[in-house]
């Protein structure tokens, strides 16, 4: 982990916790194929911002911080 990911604080509002996880997702009625968002998640809040956004069929992935690349 670099200095970068260990800054980096879970999205969950109201959330504190340093995230371990990047959920990258794009909501196709408005972002183009290749424009993709970035929520940052600690381990308690990954399951329910995959939730959120999957819900409502939005394409997405989750990855370990560690391992997520700048790209798409």
């Amino acid at each position: 982990m670099n200095d970068e990911d260990s800054r980096a604080q879970c999205s969950r509002a109201g959330c504190r916790a340093a995230a371990s996880w990047v959920i990258r997702w794009r909501n196709p009625r408005i972002h183009s194929a290749d424009r993709w968002k970035s929520w940052a998640a600690c381990d308690d809040h990954r399951e329910y911002l995959r939730e959120f956004l999957a819900a409502r069929s939005f394409p997405l992935d989750v990855t370990p911080l560690n391992q997520a690349a700048s790209g798409p």
